[in-house]
């Protein structure tokens, strides 16, 4: 059976782009320019783009290359065919456009495509004309010169896409830094080039202008401009670090050239995650683009530029560090989560948050370097609510306490002997407190043994022992402490209770291995409130005050509240009510 050659109908190919390759009919201008500048880069000169619009029509002049009428059917006419491969004798990464689908573009905005050409190696002008629904047509042409001319006509709906306004401003979004003259209706476009690039006599002028390049593509003016460079991409340009928070999961949009024309105003992925803090505009000559010409194409080669402008971003925090602390910390109150992130992996970074950053202490913000000063036998928390709940009472026993709990700050501290192998801050295990309390004389501790049996058995079915302790501070009458193992304990019973017949089994036997360590609720003898609680007899209310502490123990330490807690907890609070109103000493009734 004979082979045969697939049918394209071009209609359909048309639409596949409009809808699905292309973001957006804009793109039509910047694929003819990239046509326009790849011709000019082929024939190796310095080179000028016209346009001219006007009446709903479109025409873009180069005196690039050029195409023999040969080319012309060969090129021309074959969807996924570039011209700037290696036919026209030229390397094929010299050139913009590499997928032969760029011209199809026009045909978002047009129902046909007039290309009259004239090529530099000879042979007279050829005039080609596409149409949409699939057929074109090749005659002779008229041009004296060597280049080529294509006009567009705008289809029904798309004439404001060729409209002189619309077509002068994305002649300069995607074309102002191109390397040729780039003209529209008379009016030149390009510039000096990449701003980055220019030449200044004095720094503060360079800033100043960069400033200001910045507030017109980004709209802010940035904290700081770090010049990027990486030579294996051919890549150049300028990281601006915003001058405000900003989430980290925040979309990361960065302006990408590729030989000087603009590929995308929003590419994501060309900076590390970690770099969420800054905004780049960056031209670079040997990444690849998609097909769309709309992203950058992943492979080893963005894999290794991404990681080389993370290295010249942690190069500029390690420069701040040596010459600008003041300016280093402020960054660091904008932006800190970035660098913390850079700091679970990099020493230069855990030695920046370690001498840099300030941390929340039971004895003030201060640097991790610092407290390990003032608190060589220092603790940290690996939770915010139990910091909260144990600063002020570690603090008032000297011992130091660290807040561990937020973002990256415990996995950073544990890092922390990798920079020296003396370095201790061990974690916090709240039990340990109860060996700093002052204990009581022992006439008043064998004179609370009653009261204490009573108190015991108020919370004996909370799992929980009451104990008396003097600390400070003395305005906390009572403090709930779990140990590790005892929390882990809690953990393990309120699984059981919320799991299924199975899984209770199964969790039953992880039980049988657990700690029998249980919380404390450590009643305070410096409290007066406490102090008169520990002082009731046979006829007060121990058992509803006992758990009414309990239960104020467990609000104020931000514990979570069992079913059980909850219920001792109104229980406690109408025992105690109920004992108010018939005491002897509450309102007579009448």
């Amino acid at each position: 059976m004979a082979e045969q050659a697939f049918q394209v109908d071009l209609r359909g190919v048309v639409d596949l782009l409009s809808r699905h390759l292309y973001a957006s009919p804009r793109v039509y201008l910047r694929e003819l320019l990239q046509n326009a500048v790849d011709a000019i880069t082929a024939r190796g000169a310095g080179g000028r783009v016209e346009i001219e619009t006007g009446g709903g029509v479109l025409r873009v002049h180069d005196d690039g290359v050029g195409l023999t009428e040969d080319e012309v059917h060969t090129l021309l006419a074959t969807i996924g065919r570039s011209s700037k491969r290696d036919e026209l004798g030229f390397a094929r990464h010299d050139f913009l456009g590499q997928f032969g689908i760029g011209l199809l573009s026009a045909f978002l905005v047009a129902d046909e495509i007039e290309v009259v050409t004239r090529s530099a190696r000879g042979g007279g002008a050829v005039r080609w004309t596409g149409r949409s629904e699939g057929s074109y047509r090749v005659e002779p042409g008229e041009r004296d010169e060597p280049g080529t001319t294509v006009t567009l006509r705008a289809r029904p709906g798309s004439a404001e896409l060729l409209s002189p306004p619309v077509v002068a401003g994305l002649a300069a979004t995607y074309g102002s830094l191109l390397p040729v003259d780039l003209v529209v209706d008379g009016v030149a476009v390009t510039g000096d080039g990449p701003p980055w690039r220019a030449s200044y006599r004095d720094p503060a002028d360079r800033r100043r202008a960069l400033d200001r390049y910045c507030e017109d593509v980004y709209g802010f003016t940035p904290f700081d401009v770090v010049d990027l460079d990486v030579p294996e991409a051919g890549l150049t340009g300028v990281a601006f670090v915003l001058p405000e928070p900003v989430a980290p999961t925040a979309r990361s949009a960065h302006r990408v050239y590729l030989k000087r024309m603009l590929l995308a105003e929003s590419v994501e992925g060309l900076l590390p995650t970690w770099a969420f803090f800054a905004r780049c505009v960056v031209d670079a000559g040997e990444l690849r683009p998609t097909a769309s010409r709309e992203a950058l194409y992943e492979d080893e080669l963005l894999e290794s530029t991404r990681h080389g402008l993370g290295e010249v971003l942690r190069q500029w925090l390690v420069r701040l560090a040596e010459t600008d602390p003041a300016r280093l910390r402020a960054f660091l109150r904008l932006h800190q989560l970035g660098v913390k992130a850079m700091a679970l992996h990099d020493d230069d970074m855990l030695r920046i948050v370690d001498r840099w950053l300030e941390y929340e202490t039971s004895s003030g913000p201060m640097t991790l370097h610092e407290f390990r000063r003032r608190h060589p036998d220092g603790r940290f928390t690996a939770s915010v609510d139990e910091f909260r709940r144990l600063s002020a009472v570690a603090g008032a026993q000297g011992v130091g306490l660290v807040n561990g709990g937020y973002v990256h700050d415990t996995e950073i501290i544990e890092r922390l002997p990798d920079l020296d192998p003396d370095i201790r801050l061990a974690r916090l295990d709240a039990a340990e407190l109860t060996t700093t309390f002052g204990v009581l004389d022992p006439a008043a501790e064998l004179a609370l043994r009653p009261f204490l049996a009573a108190a015991q058995r108020a919370v004996e079915r909370l799992g929980c022992e009451v104990v008396v302790r003097d600390f400070d501070p003395a305005s906390l009458p009572a403090l709930y402490l779990t140990s590790r193992d005892a929390q882990f304990r809690q953990e393990l019973e309120r699984a059981k209770e919320e799991a299924g017949e199975l899984w209770a089994d199964v969790l039953g036997a992880v039980d049988a291995t657990a700690s029998t360590d249980r919380p404390q609720l450590v009643l305070n003898y410096r409290n007066p409130l406490a102090r008169r609680v520990t002082s009731l007899g046979d006829g007060g209310p121990v058992e509803p005050a006992v758990q009414a502490l309990y239960g104020q123990a467990l609000l104020l330490g931000h514990h979570p509240l069992r079913p059980a807690d909850t219920a001792v907890l109104n229980r406690s609070f109408i025992g105690l009510l109920e004992w108010a109103v018939h005491s002897p000493e509450g309102p007579d009734e009448h």
